[in-house]
């Protein structure tokens, strides 16, 4: 097939750099532009990130030579050479929002790691495996927007991917109520313990907006689309803590879950062995084959052990146990800077290109 072109807008930051690496021989996007801000702009991605690459895996051979372009300053060229954007700025919210707006209405689709668009109405906020009909609201958005081709869609924040995947096939029976406490690695602030060395043998009990994203976003992700714009679900109620823990990579979220019509222990868990979402349907590239896995073991999932887990595409499980307050409690553990950031906007974008949302120039 033909490969479409993509540009990443924010490509010298940590998960603009975790989409280079994403990129290195994916079967259908082929990386043509990197974009960051002015001060890197004319510079070879090698030069601008060489003094910070924070990756494992050495930068792709083929971003190295790629001149940097100005993100805010080259729209319009930028719009001309790829089928679509990437976009993992760090600007302020009401900037992002103006920047993916000039993308979009240049005609050039924008899938977003960013948060800035995930309360617009008419813009999807996706899990691919748990909400992929919320796509039918970009008709909508490019009727307001006045576009043919451009619209923007976002991925949903890291702290929910640990608990919300492994909530949703359990949807069914009525859940009503949910408690979680989030153990965030240091990825997640763009970080490096080389760069943040006030982290190590430390424990930060607060992370600005986490929590209230923790408990509002799932309630869009549940919400339906009605009139072109999505409608939140009133349910179910969600308290969250956030916590910043000295790990390098992998969320860990301590659930403890009410239900209305009370599942038994043996009935969660065949309900996550046997999800599947539209990505596994469709077999998209980045989709892990089994996104929802438990382990019986009571000291997993452990960051360290489990969060590379189907190329850090998958949800790990486990501690399922009964609570004194709640009727269920349970540990979940996601890749951030994979499913939770790069990994899951990819996914996202794989998901439009099959369901023909973004099509080849």
């Amino acid at each position: 097939m033909e490969k479409f072109k993509v540009g990443i807008i924010g490509g010298t930051g940590m998960v603009g750099q975790r989409f280079v690496t994403l990129m290195e021989n994916h079967p259908w996007f082929q990386l043509t532009v990197i974009a960051a801000s002015a001060r890197s702009a004319g510079q070879t991605y090698e030069q601008a990130v060489s003094r910070r690459w924070a990756m494992t895996k050495p930068i792709p051979e083929e971003a190295k030579s790629i001149v940097v372009m100005d993100a805010q300053a080259d729209v319009e060229k930028i719009a001309g050479m790829v089928d679509f954007v990437f976009c993992a700025v760090d600007m302020k919210k009401e900037e992002i929002r103006a920047l993916e707006e000039q993308y979009a209405k240049a005609e050039c689709p924008v899938v977003s790691n960013n948060s800035a668009h995930r309360w617009t109405e008419d813009v999807p906020m996706v899990v691919p495996e748990m909400n992929p009909e919320h796509l039918e609201v970009i008709p909508s958005q490019r009727k307001r927007l006045g576009t043919k081709r451009g619209f923007i869609a976002v991925k949903s924040n890291c702290s929910i991917q640990g608990y919300a995947p492994a909530l949703h096939p359990l949807m069914k029976y009525g859940v009503e109520k949910v408690l979680v406490c989030t153990y965030q690695a240091i990825s997640g602030a763009g970080k490096t313990f080389e760069r943040w060395p006030e982290m190590v043998d430390n424990l930060i009990p607060y992370i600005g907006g986490e929590e209230e994203k923790s408990e509002q976003e799932p309630l869009k992700i549940w919400g339906r689309v009605e009139n072109g714009v999505i409608v939140k679900a009133e349910g179910p109620s969600i308290t969250a803590q956030c916590l910043r823990v000295p790990v390098s990579d992998g969320h860990t979220a301590a659930t403890f879950v009410s239900f209305r019509n009370k599942p038994s222990m043996e009935e969660i868990k065949e309900c996550w062995a046997q999800f599947q979402g539209r990505p596994q349907q469709l077999k998209l590239p980045s989709a892990p084959k089994q996104f929802l896995h438990y382990f019986e073991e009571p000291d997993r999932p452990q960051a360290k052990l489990d969060r590379d887990l189907e190329g850090g595409m998958a949800i790990s499980l486990g501690r399922l146990r009964p609570d004194t307050q709640y009727d269920y409690k349970f540990i979940g553990l996601a890749h951030n800077t994979l499913r939770g950031a790069a990994g899951g906007a990819v996914l996202l974008a794989e998901l439009l290109c099959a369901e023909g949302y973004i099509d080849h120039k």
